[in-house]
């Protein structure tokens, strides 16, 4: 539980409360993940992308994929062991944190759960 539960950043509201891990404001419903350190700078946290491993992953950086998935509209799906160079890190949609391009595929997302720093 957060001792002092911060104003909202939206309105400034003060009437905000805990809803699990996040803070809600009932004024104008905006919620948001509190800071950690107990700082409301509004300033948002720097989002650190990590591979299967734990390795931290940054744009630019060379991955191997570690499983063997399917891709849709494709007979052969991407072998476990394929490397991917120039990665960019992304806001995917349902945890397609990165953005690349693999030969014989093409450009397309990955999860950061399914590849290894290489």
């Amino acid at each position: 539980m957060i001792e002092n539960i911060p104003r909202c950043p939206k309105c400034s509201g003060e009437y905000t409360y805990e809803m699990d891990s996040l803070v809600v404001c009932p004024e104008c419903g905006h919620e948001w993940v509190p800071a950690e350190g107990g700082t409301a700078s509004g300033a948002p946290a720097e989002r650190v992308v990590k591979d299967s491993v734990g390795n931290v992953l940054q744009n630019g950086d060379s991955v191997v994929v570690v499983k063997a998935l399917k891709v849709k509209g494709s007979p052969s799906g991407i072998k476990a062991g394929t490397k991917v160079r120039n990665i960019r890190l992304v806001e995917g949609v349902d945890g397609h944190d990165i953005d690349c391009k693999i030969d014989g595929f093409g450009a397309m997302q990955l999860k950061s759960s399914v590849v290894k720093k290489g």
